[in-house]
């Protein structure tokens, strides 16, 4: 591929699926900014990617020419641990039967964005490519990874038999602006945010937080990721998946640390082992978008955390909290 090959122009008909959540709002705007005026979305009651008679309804109805399949069921360690089945089927279902309806329907560009979930549990960091199929995933997030990772071989079959134009990324875990406060289903850094702004606000001594601390992660910022999937859109070529991240890792009591003291709260962590740490590593090799996409991340997780943390202070006035689509 050539720095300047271009797969899809300004007025080439889009679906974003997963366009009314957290990363799908930023996508559609990242879209727009870039020029591009022929991007569609949709809510799963309108159209549930887990049922083929409604895919190919959305594929009749809105005759996407490219489709980025962002649509997800996910959560932070709690909810998979709740829902494993759910999380399996629902994210294998939607996957599998967007891409065959897609081809089926002479969609010419599917872009699949995955997890970072999807590596086995002790891949060496920072995680490369080619270890994704090196062993199984963390326990606790292992349907889910999994389901996702079919996609990955649904891509390669699909380009291989029928010439089909997927192409995969496969993301860290992202934060930001409009992310999930949920208690039940957030991921760390806005569950963090949650509990240390309402501990400071109370005044608390301490506050509890899950696992010992020492698991590392990477994260990277929404307006970050959804550049690179713009970018991935435009230049990817082959099925071989990419790696979008920060390339930079930080612990869980660390990033504790950083978020309590920009929410205010002056307590004591109190940190308890009883609860899982998750993978115990992550952290990604971020070689290949650099070298493929010609993209870095930009923003730094200081700067990030601020700036979420300042969104979810101004958004709490009587606002319901966010949830994805």
């Amino acid at each position: 591929m050539t720095a300047t090959a271009q797969f899809i122009r300004s007025e080439t008909p889009i679906v974003v699926t997963g366009g009314d959540g957290f990363l799908g709002r930023h996508l559609v705007a990242a879209f727009g900014s870039h020029g591009y005026g022929n991007v569609a979305t949709f809510r799963s009651t309108q159209y549930d990617l887990t049922r083929a008679r409604d895919v190919e309804r959305m594929l009749a109805d809105l005759k996407p020419e490219v489709i980025i399949h962002l649509a997800a069921v996910v959560g932070g360690i709690g909810a998979n641990r709740r829902h494993p089945g759910s999380f399996f089927f629902k994210n294998l279902m939607m996957g599998a039967l967007l891409m065959e309806h897609a081809r089926l329907a002479g969609v010419r560009r599917f872009l699949s964005v995955g997890t970072i979930c999807s590596y086995p549990k002790f891949t060496p960091v920072p995680f490369r490519e080619e270890d994704l199929w090196a062993g199984y995933p963390e326990e606790t997030n292992a349907p889910y990874g999994l389901a996702k990772k079919m996609l990955l071989v649904q891509s390669d079959a699909y380009r291989r038999e029928y010439g089909f134009d997927a192409v995969n990324v496969l993301l860290v875990n992202l934060y930001g602006p409009g992310d999930n406060f949920d208690p039940e289903s957030s991921h760390v850094i806005p569950a963090l945010i949650r509990k240390c702004a309402a501990a400071a606000e109370a005044r608390e001594p301490s506050l509890v937080v899950w696992g010992t601390g020492k698991a590392t992660r990477e994260f990277l910022y929404v307006e970050d990721a959804a550049g690179a999937i713009v970018r991935a859109a435009e230049r990817l070529s082959g099925s071989e998946p990419v790696n979008i991240g920060s390339g930079t890792e930080i612990s869980i009591r660390d990033l504790a640390g950083k978020v309590a003291e920009l929410c205010g709260f002056t307590g004591k962590l109190v940190w308890d082992p009883t609860k899982p740490d998750g993978q115990p590593r992550r952290s990604l090799d971020v070689t290949r978008a650099n070298r493929l996409l010609g993209w870095s991340a930009t923003t730094p997780l200081d700067e990030g955390l601020k700036r979420t943390v300042g969104w979810y202070r101004e958004s709490r006035s009587g606002a319901p909290a966010p949830t994805r689509g």
